[in-house]
């Protein structure tokens, strides 16, 4: 057999091989996946496309932070770029397709140099930030060095195989099959193939014998191992995490899962890793370990033990454990512990805001909160492993339907002699205003329902009241996750609303706000929902509202997470403010989508704060850092929480906190 052939053959078989490993290793990964309960996302397949080639294939989330972002992309698009070009070589020398021709060829040569002197970069600055900046949030296992110096060795091979050739005068094997073994070498397109041949000749080789043959067969070999180690280590996000872009939850951002109760059912939530659903395993298995999350969570900044990244890598890792076990026995594996409070800590789980900081900054859409809150009803509904202060919260939930252990009797005092329609002598109204439990019965959030009832009325808006036939909207229950009595009293609300014929809902909670638009139409109630922000920001568009004075204050917005992450409401409540004060908003270092959260959500509003330090005094250091003396709010819950904060550091002189309602009435009084 001629020589050439004999290459060619080793080379496809190997090739093939590595191909096989990669495919096997895909195969397994995708049974460890499927392990779970069956979940289609098939849904809005234009949007899903869009998604894989903005997120997945150009990454734009990735960007977002420079640093990692630039380094990832030379890496990623080189080794793109380097595939394809590799790719154009077999079709060219072992099926004699010509995809290039004359120069065309040379410009692609001299591309490839320059775009394996980019993936060199892209490792370089990957291990100088992982090994000598060394960022907390990033773990350094032996697979992260694995895959490095795989990268480093299969782009420094190429670049010795090339120097030798152009050194041996021999072509270059993209263009050799167009101009013939005559051309010559082509070092004037491979500078950086010429650079290696100069410093060859610096130590006096004249020749590189077959040492090219042998760098290039060692380049190859590299290259074909990295293709079959892909799906066996970290690198498998490469194919996994861009699939998942376009196989994404598209639900509302702030909705969670309705969770479905069947009569045989046994458990509740999730207590085994194959009782999450199989996009929820894909996702676990895509996530890429960068730590953006951890950088983000409100909690993990502040001491708790939490971290986002921590907690699905011991998911994946305990999947990897787990998953081949019930492949191999099936119905015949063994029991396990439940994974909240063993694979996932306690204190890890109900340290969680809900924030969604994480969600909004992962580059591949992790959703850790459903996986949180899936692993919280199976230790409320199965195990009652819960806090203890949540105990009351519940009895006074299941009894008077608020967590303030209030009665549900006092739910409209603060509305006694406003003249405010009730729904049960007065169904014709244009809103039902759904007034909360917490401004229904803190004393201090009261003040914001009376200030939002008193515009309304002065711009001539049609509203009521349901009084005391409101129950709590259920979102604290659904986050902690007593499932089951949160859905008895989602269901009582839209039968209320349905017997009054509610058309159009007004809120000023985010977390209300957030249920009713978001997770209510799961439950066969479609209403349309507008948070006050929203509505005052309109009406002073319209005119129906004309401030007549403007408040002299230095003022910053706090960014609600449920307003803000969970529904992107950012610009109204800062329309709000521009119209009705002389002062230019000073933002906080995080804002808008970065906005740090108060720490009373996820039902933290009912949970003493006893690891680490406190969310809410981390958030008023932010305003006070700023030398703002008025910090804008939106919600009820952060009113409450900052306020303490403001209180704990005693800065109740010099930093007050308002609700924007009370800001505009402000503004309106004469």
């Amino acid at each position: 057999m001629e020589p050439d052939f004999v290459w060619l053959l080793a080379m496809w078989i190997i090739g093939i091989t590595a191909v096989i490993i990669l495919f096997y290793g895909v195969y397994r990964k995708s049974r460890l996946a499927n392990l779970g309960v069956e979940e289609r996302r098939s849904d809005r397949k234009g949007e899903r496309i869009k998604s894989f080639f903005v997120h997945g294939i150009f990454q734009k989330r990735v960007w977002r932070e420079g640093f990692p972002g630039v380094f990832h992309a030379f890496i990623f698009w080189g080794f793109v770029f380097l595939l394809i070009v590799t790719g154009i070589v077999f079709v060219q020398m072992d099926f004699k397709l010509f995809i290039l021709y004359g120069d065309s060829c040379n410009y692609v040569t001299l591309l490839a140099d320059l775009v394996g002197l980019m993936v060199l970069a892209g490792v370089f600055l990957a291990v100088y930030r992982r090994y000598l900046k060394r960022p907390s949030r990033l773990t350094r296992r032996r697979e992260d060095a694995v895959a490095l110096t795989l990268i480093f060795l299969i782009i420094v091979t190429g670049f010795l195989a090339e120097g030798f050739r152009i050194l041996d005068g021999q072509p270059g094997p993209l263009c050799r099959t167009i101009y013939g073994p005559e051309y010559g070498s082509d070092a004037l397109w491979s500078p950086v193939g010429a650079a290696f041949a100069w410093f060859f000749r610096l130590l006096g080789l004249t020749n590189g014998g077959s040492l090219w043959a042998v760098f290039w067969w060692l380049h190859m070999i590299l290259a074909f191992a990295f293709i079959a180690y892909l799906p066996f280590s970290k690198l498998s996000h490469i194919y996994i995490s861009p699939t998942m872009t376009y196989y994404r939850s598209l639900r509302p951002k702030g909705a969670l899962k309705k969770m479905e109760f069947e009569e045989d059912a046994e458990t509740f939530g999730v207590q085994k890793i194959e009782q999450f659903t199989n996009m929820q395993l894909w996702e676990i298995l895509a996530c890429t370990e960068c730590g953006r999350c951890q950088d983000r969570c409100p909690a993990h900044l502040t001491d708790k033990p939490l971290s986002p990244k921590k907690v699905i890598i011991d998911l994946k890792d305990h999947l990897n454990v787990r998953g081949p076990v019930l492949l191999k026995k099936k119905d015949k594996a063994p029991e396990v512990p439940p994974l909240g409070g063993n694979v996932v800590q306690y204190d890890e789980i109900w340290s969680c805001t809900t924030c969604r900081a994480c969600q909004e900054h992962c580059p591949v859409f992790v959703e850790h909160i459903d996986k949180i809150v899936d692993m919280r009803r199976s230790m409320v509904m199965m195990e009652s492993s819960f806090p203890n202060e949540l105990n009351p919260v519940l009895r006074n939930m299941e009894t008077q339907f608020n967590p303030y252990m209030m009665g549900n009797d006092e739910r409209a005092d603060w509305a006694e002699d406003l003249g405010i329609k009730v729904l049960s002598q007065d169904k014709d109204v244009e809103y039902l205003y759904f007034v909360g439990c917490t401004a229904s019965f803190d004393d201090r959030n009261k003040k914001v329902a009376v200030a939002l009832a008193k515009i309304m009325k002065e711009a001539g808006i049609s509203f009521g009241i349901l009084g005391t036939e409101e129950k709590c909207c259920g979102e604290p229950l659904r986050r902690i996750g007593n499932e089951y009595l949160a859905q008895t009293i989602i269901t009582e609300n839209i039968n209320t609303f349905k017997k009054y014929g509610v058309k159009k809902i007004v809120t000023a909670c985010p977390h209300c706000f957030n249920t009713l638009k978001n997770e209510y139409p799961d439950f066969e109630g479609e209403f349309q929902v507008i948070h006050h922000t929203e509505l005052l920001s309109e009406l002073m568009r319209q005119g129906r509202i004309k401030p007549s004075k403007r408040l002299p204050s230095i003022t910053t917005y706090h960014d609600s997470c449920y307003l803000g992450r969970h529904n992107d409401i950012y610009d109204q409540p800062r329309e709000i403010m521009e119209g009705v004060t002389t002062s230019k908003i000073k933002e906080m270092k995080d804002n808008r989508e970065s906005g740090f959260c108060c720490g009373a959500g996820g039902g933290r509003m009912w949970m003493e704060e006893t690891l680490g330090s406190r969310i809410n005094e981390r958030r008023i250091q932010d305003a006070l850092d700023i030398q703002a003396d008025t910090i804008a709010s939106a919600c009820p819950f952060c009113l409450i929480m900052l306020g303490d904060g403001i209180k704990a550091q005693d800065m109740e002189e010099k930093l007050q906190i308002v609700d924007i309602a009370e800001i505009l009435a402000s503004s309106l009084e004469k």
